[in-house]
């Protein structure tokens, strides 16, 4: 079992710049990749960025490429999402997860969200 608490969350203006961590608990080694994904009302959700545990391999969506980051510190077992440039197109509920893949079976976590709402 995992458990991912997110923080980070704020009200910004078009243009800043925000830093969103999630911090993974429980069987944090047996984690295969991170990621963050958003939803807008009315939106699904979708990935904004994925980071896998072996190799350090990233993935974006092409909307955020150049302006966000995803990072992961192994020894806080926390991963970031670092937003910068931002917009109001921005504005979701951004969510972590956490992917564990077994032999037979994968399961997924995810962390109940935090808000980012970039005003114009």
């Amino acid at each position: 079992q995992v458990q991912l608490v997110e923080s980070g969350g704020a009200l910004v203006q078009a243009g800043g710049s925000l830093r969103l961590s999630c911090a993974a608990s429980g069987s944090i080694s047996s984690i295969n990749a991170m990621g963050w994904y958003r939803q807008a009302p009315g939106t699904q959700r979708e990935l904004v960025a994925v980071i896998n545990t072996s190799g350090g391999r990233t993935n974006y969506a092409d909307s955020v490429k150049g302006r966000f980051t995803i990072s992961r510190d192994y020894a806080k077992n926390t991963v970031y999402l670092q937003m910068n440039s931002l917009k109001p197109e921005d504005t979701a509920v951004y969510y972590c997860n956490a992917v564990v893949a077994g032999t037979l079976i994968q399961s997924v976590y995810w962390g109940q969200g935090t808000q980012v709402t970039v005003s114009s």
